[in-house]
Protein backbone atom coordinates (compact mmCIF):
# COMPACT_ATOMS: atom_id res chain seq x y z
CA UNK A 1 0.00 0.00 0.00
CA UNK A 2 1.28 3.46 -0.88
CA UNK A 3 2.19 5.60 2.10
CA UNK A 4 -0.29 8.40 2.76
CA UNK A 5 1.47 10.08 5.67
CA UNK A 6 4.93 11.40 6.40
CA UNK A 7 6.99 13.00 9.17
CA UNK A 8 8.93 16.21 8.95
CA UNK A 9 10.29 18.67 11.52
CA UNK A 10 7.98 21.17 13.22
CA UNK A 11 10.14 24.24 12.64
CA UNK A 12 13.65 25.31 11.58
CA UNK A 13 16.39 24.03 13.87
CA UNK A 14 20.17 24.37 14.21
CA UNK A 15 22.97 21.99 15.15
CA UNK A 16 26.72 22.23 15.72
CA UNK A 17 29.78 19.99 15.58
CA UNK A 18 33.42 20.97 16.12
CA UNK A 19 36.52 18.99 15.23
CA UNK A 20 40.19 20.05 15.12
CA UNK A 21 39.33 23.72 14.71
CA UNK A 22 36.71 23.18 12.02
CA UNK A 23 33.13 24.20 12.79
CA UNK A 24 30.16 22.51 11.16
CA UNK A 25 26.94 24.54 11.48
CA UNK A 26 23.82 22.57 10.60
CA UNK A 27 20.54 24.20 9.58
CA UNK A 28 17.35 22.24 8.94
CA UNK A 29 14.03 23.46 7.56
CA UNK A 30 10.66 21.85 6.81
CA UNK A 31 10.01 22.46 3.09
CA UNK A 32 7.27 21.81 0.55
CA UNK A 33 8.95 22.39 -2.82
CA UNK A 34 12.24 23.02 -4.61
CA UNK A 35 11.65 26.78 -4.76
CA UNK A 36 11.73 26.95 -0.96
CA UNK A 37 14.85 24.80 -0.91
CA UNK A 38 16.68 27.04 -3.38
CA UNK A 39 15.74 30.15 -1.42
CA UNK A 40 17.01 28.74 1.90
CA UNK A 41 20.31 27.64 0.35
CA UNK A 42 20.89 30.99 -1.36
CA UNK A 43 20.05 32.92 1.83
CA UNK A 44 22.44 30.79 3.87
CA UNK A 45 25.26 31.24 1.35
CA UNK A 46 24.82 35.01 1.59
CA UNK A 47 24.72 34.85 5.38
CA UNK A 48 27.87 32.72 5.57
CA UNK A 49 29.60 33.99 2.45
CA UNK A 50 33.02 33.56 4.07
CA UNK A 51 32.57 29.82 4.77
CA UNK A 52 34.47 27.32 2.66
CA UNK A 53 31.63 24.84 2.13
CA UNK A 54 27.81 24.86 2.16
CA UNK A 55 26.89 21.17 1.83
CA UNK A 56 23.33 19.94 1.83
CA UNK A 57 20.77 17.23 1.26
CA UNK A 58 17.02 17.34 0.89
CA UNK A 59 14.08 15.03 0.28
CA UNK A 60 10.49 15.65 -0.79
CA UNK A 61 7.50 13.31 -0.97
CA UNK A 62 6.91 9.81 0.37
CA UNK A 63 8.22 7.57 -2.41
CA UNK A 64 11.94 8.11 -1.69
CA UNK A 65 12.58 9.17 -5.28
CA UNK A 66 12.83 12.97 -5.00
CA UNK A 67 16.05 13.93 -3.23
CA UNK A 68 19.40 15.66 -3.82
CA UNK A 69 22.84 15.69 -2.22
CA UNK A 70 25.62 18.23 -2.70
CA UNK A 71 29.21 18.01 -1.37
CA UNK A 72 30.03 21.60 -2.42
CA UNK A 73 33.74 20.98 -2.93
CA UNK A 74 34.27 18.39 -0.21
CA UNK A 75 35.55 14.96 -1.35
CA UNK A 76 32.78 13.02 -3.08
CA UNK A 77 30.44 11.24 -0.69
CA UNK A 78 31.77 12.85 2.49
CA UNK A 79 29.10 15.53 3.06
CA UNK A 80 25.81 15.27 1.19
CA UNK A 81 25.53 11.49 1.63
CA UNK A 82 25.95 11.44 5.45
CA UNK A 83 23.52 14.38 5.72
CA UNK A 84 20.92 12.45 3.69
CA UNK A 85 21.68 9.35 5.72
CA UNK A 86 20.65 11.17 8.89
CA UNK A 87 17.44 12.38 7.23
CA UNK A 88 16.64 8.74 6.46
CA UNK A 89 17.70 7.52 9.93
CA UNK A 90 15.23 9.94 11.50
CA UNK A 91 12.56 8.88 8.96
CA UNK A 92 11.92 12.40 7.73
CA UNK A 93 10.95 13.92 4.41
CA UNK A 94 9.95 17.35 3.12
CA UNK A 95 13.13 18.58 4.75
CA UNK A 96 16.31 20.42 3.82
CA UNK A 97 19.54 20.25 5.82
CA UNK A 98 22.50 22.50 5.03
CA UNK A 99 25.80 22.16 6.89
CA UNK A 100 28.12 25.16 6.71
CA UNK A 101 31.80 24.37 7.30
CA UNK A 102 34.46 26.76 8.51
CA UNK A 103 37.86 25.11 7.94
CA UNK A 104 40.10 25.05 11.00
CA UNK A 105 43.41 24.45 9.23
CA UNK A 106 43.66 20.70 9.89
CA UNK A 107 42.41 18.19 7.33
CA UNK A 108 40.03 15.63 8.80
CA UNK A 109 40.34 12.93 6.17
CA UNK A 110 37.48 11.10 4.50
CA UNK A 111 36.30 9.30 7.63
CA UNK A 112 36.58 12.43 9.73
CA UNK A 113 34.53 14.46 7.28
CA UNK A 114 31.79 11.84 7.07
CA UNK A 115 31.58 11.73 10.87
CA UNK A 116 31.54 15.52 11.14
CA UNK A 117 28.70 16.06 8.65
CA UNK A 118 26.77 13.17 10.15
CA UNK A 119 27.21 14.49 13.71
CA UNK A 120 26.29 18.09 12.86
CA UNK A 121 23.12 16.93 11.12
CA UNK A 122 22.25 14.53 13.95
CA UNK A 123 22.68 17.31 16.50
CA UNK A 124 20.07 19.39 14.69
CA UNK A 125 17.59 16.61 13.96
CA UNK A 126 17.72 15.09 17.43
CA UNK A 127 16.61 18.44 18.87
CA UNK A 128 13.84 18.90 16.31
CA UNK A 129 10.26 17.99 17.13
CA UNK A 130 8.56 15.73 14.58
CA UNK A 131 5.14 16.34 13.13
CA UNK A 132 3.03 13.97 11.03
CA UNK A 133 1.06 15.03 7.95
CA UNK A 134 -1.40 12.96 5.96
CA UNK A 135 -1.73 12.95 2.19
CA UNK A 136 -5.36 13.64 1.43
CA UNK A 137 -7.60 13.26 -1.60
CA UNK A 138 -10.51 15.58 -2.44
CA UNK A 139 -13.71 14.46 -4.14
CA UNK A 140 -17.16 15.84 -4.86
CA UNK A 141 -20.44 13.96 -4.43
CA UNK A 142 -23.97 14.82 -5.55
CA UNK A 143 -27.09 13.65 -3.74
CA UNK A 144 -30.76 14.47 -3.11
CA UNK A 145 -31.63 16.69 -0.16
CA UNK A 146 -33.46 13.87 1.65
CA UNK A 147 -30.10 12.05 1.99
CA UNK A 148 -28.61 14.98 3.89
CA UNK A 149 -28.74 13.36 7.35
CA UNK A 150 -27.13 10.01 6.44
CA UNK A 151 -24.47 11.77 4.34
CA UNK A 152 -23.55 14.14 7.16
CA UNK A 153 -23.47 11.18 9.54
CA UNK A 154 -20.80 9.56 7.34
CA UNK A 155 -18.90 12.87 7.24
CA UNK A 156 -18.94 12.98 11.04
CA UNK A 157 -18.09 9.30 11.58
CA UNK A 158 -15.16 9.38 9.15
CA UNK A 159 -13.86 12.76 10.29
CA UNK A 160 -14.03 14.17 6.77
CA UNK A 161 -13.05 17.73 5.98
CA UNK A 162 -15.76 19.68 4.16
CA UNK A 163 -14.11 21.94 1.58
CA UNK A 164 -17.24 23.19 -0.18
CA UNK A 165 -20.97 22.63 0.22
CA UNK A 166 -24.14 23.44 -1.69
CA UNK A 167 -27.43 22.46 0.00
CA UNK A 168 -30.34 22.74 -2.43
CA UNK A 169 -32.70 20.21 -4.01
CA UNK A 170 -29.59 18.83 -5.69
CA UNK A 171 -26.88 18.90 -3.02
CA UNK A 172 -23.14 18.83 -3.57
CA UNK A 173 -20.29 18.32 -1.13
CA UNK A 174 -16.58 18.53 -1.79
CA UNK A 175 -14.83 16.45 0.85
CA UNK A 176 -11.25 15.60 1.75
CA UNK A 177 -10.14 12.22 3.12
CA UNK A 178 -6.88 10.46 3.90
CA UNK A 179 -5.82 8.74 0.67
CA UNK A 180 -5.83 5.21 2.14
CA UNK A 181 -9.52 5.59 3.09
CA UNK A 182 -10.64 7.02 -0.24
CA UNK A 183 -11.69 3.81 -2.03
CA UNK A 184 -13.71 2.39 0.87
CA UNK A 185 -15.41 5.72 1.46
CA UNK A 186 -16.48 6.14 -2.17
CA UNK A 187 -17.83 2.57 -2.12
CA UNK A 188 -19.81 3.36 1.03
CA UNK A 189 -21.44 6.40 -0.55
CA UNK A 190 -22.19 4.61 -3.81
CA UNK A 191 -23.34 1.21 -2.52
CA UNK A 192 -25.19 2.33 0.61
CA UNK A 193 -26.83 5.49 -0.68
CA UNK A 194 -26.45 5.33 -4.46
CA UNK A 195 -24.59 8.62 -4.45
CA UNK A 196 -22.68 9.67 -7.54
CA UNK A 197 -19.04 10.70 -7.44
CA UNK A 198 -18.71 13.78 -9.62
CA UNK A 199 -14.93 14.14 -9.53
CA UNK A 200 -11.82 13.34 -7.58
CA UNK A 201 -8.69 15.41 -7.22
CA UNK A 202 -5.25 14.65 -5.75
Amino acid sequence: MQKDSYHTIKHPIEGLYKEKGSKFLAYAWPVQNEEEITRHIEDLKKRYHDARHHCYAWELGVDGMNFRMNDDGEPSGTAGKPILGQIHSHELTNILVVVVRYFGGVKLGTGGLIQAYKSATADALEKAGKVEFTIDKSFTIRFAYDLMNPVMRVVDEEGLKVEEQIFEADCRLTLSVRESKYGALVDRFQQTYGIDLLKAED
